[in-house]
């Protein structure tokens, strides 16, 4: 048994969390970029399109993350590339989030009213001109409090991602813990700490909505 004083185990926790909050944004920015297209790609009239998107988001959403991330590291090794958990943890909670996402955002944009389609078609506008004047500036407020109150599951999400060897919050928590043999301890610090990360982050969304519901009326 190693003697760890409180601050060790807070101060080694803490180096853990930069981790977290990286992969975090990876994951939240990554996925952000990705659902951006699905959802394009799904308001699109192309054949097929939407069913495909539909699809994929189901299949995400249908499926734990714990095996998401199992897949995509034994998976990405198959085409025989040496993969880390560090990227395969990435790829995972990316396609993960994307999903998610895509589908916050789908219905955002389905809750502007469809008048608001008709009359950019009545200006004889583009199906990406009605996107980019008319229906994303209206679907971007409405969408900000829901997508910001999602990255508090991300953050969270994260901890699965100790299972395939990555070195996070959580994972530095239970090797602290064997080394100290102090568990209720070190998972209360790890708690709080992802306490610290997440309140904010949820309590920012909070406000947020009130803003947008307080414009609308």
């Amino acid at each position: 048994m190693v003697e760890f004083s409180v601050w060790d185990i807070f101060r080694n926790l803490l180096l853990a969390a930069r981790w977290t909050v990286g992969l975090s944004m990876i994951a939240f920015i990554g996925g952000g970029l990705v659902a951006l297209l699905l959802l394009v790609a799904r308001l699109s009239k192309a054949k097929g399109m939407n069913t495909l998107v539909a699809t994929y988001v189901q299949v995400f959403q249908g499926t734990p993350l714990l095996m998401q991330l199992f897949l995509a590291y034994f998976g990405i090794a198959l085409f025989g590339i040496n993969t880390s958990a560090w990227v395969a943890a990435s790829v995972a909670l990316t396609l993960y989030t994307s999903a998610y996402l895509t589908e916050i955002w789908r219905g955002c944009v389905a809750s502007i009213p469809k008048g608001q389609w008709e009359a950019g078609q009545s200006l004889a506008m583009s199906f990406g001109e009605q996107l980019q004047h008319i229906v994303l500036p209206q679907a971007i407020k409405i969408a900000l409090p829901p997508t910001v109150g999602f990255l508090v599951q991300v953050v969270k999400g994260t901890a699965l991602a100790s299972v395939i060897g990555f070195i996070e919050l959580t994972k530095a928590g239970t090797m602290i813990t064997n080394a100290t043999f102090k568990p209720f301890l070190v998972y209360s610090c790890v708690a709080l700490l992802y306490f610290a990360l997440c309140f904010p982050i949820s309590l920012y969304a909070k406000i947020l909505e009130r803003k947008i519901n307080a414009s609308r009326q």
